[in-house]
């Protein structure tokens, strides 16, 4: 079947789990550059959020760039990724409330964990459909990047145990590590 309604509604869901993470931004009571100081962990946990989306939007709509054709199996894939990115603006205002609380900020890990997972999984069923030899194939390769930052969300998470800052830090690295889009699709695609 056609790649573009799948597209389509991936980019409409986004949109919304980005909205609906703005909204939960709340105005302060006062009007001071200092009334904005207890906002600060909240806006911190948006901006991160908001990386994060954005780089899953990104990655996704690269691979479907060279994607002719999807299937079944491949549009509940794709709406397993989308659950897991819809639970980020819930996990994300619950950290940036309780930004230095341990199950907040565990949770919050253990969802860009699952986000990571379910990407890892949609691709893997994208490669299986082209085929080994086809562009994406060839594109992704070993996707190293991906392992390496599935190890830190589970020591992040494991930290917020011990540290809850720790934690943060690690989520930061990974979103440092994806925030340049991957350019191996546009390598080999030409």
């Amino acid at each position: 079947m056609h790649k573009g309604r799948l597209e389509a509604f991936s980019d409409g869901v986004i949109a919304i789990i980005i909205t609906i993470m703005v909204l939960e931004l709340r105005v302060p009571e006062g009007v001071s550059l200092g009334d904005l100081a207890p906002m600060v962990p909240v806006f911190a946990s948006y901006v991160l959020s908001f990386i994060y989306v954005g780089i899953y939007w990104t990655n996704h709509h690269h691979i479907l760039t060279v994607t002719r054709s999807v299937t079944g199996p491949i549009l509940w894939a794709n709406l397993h990724l989308l659950f897991w990115l819809s639970m980020v603006p819930f996990t994300s205002a619950w950290m940036g409330e309780h930004h230095a609380d341990t199950v907040p900020v565990a949770l919050y890990g253990v969802v860009l964990f699952m986000n990571a997972v379910a990407f890892t999984l949609l691709s893997r069923m994208m490669v299986r459909h082209e085929g080994v030899e086809s562009t994406l194939a060839r594109a992704l390769g070993p996707d190293l990047k991906s392992k390496l930052s599935m190890v830190i969300y589970a020591v992040a998470i494991a930290a917020a145990f011990y540290q809850p800052a720790i934690s943060l830090l690690l989520y930061a690295v990974v979103a440092l590590m994806w925030i340049v889009p991957d350019r191996r699709i546009e390598r080999v695609a030409g």
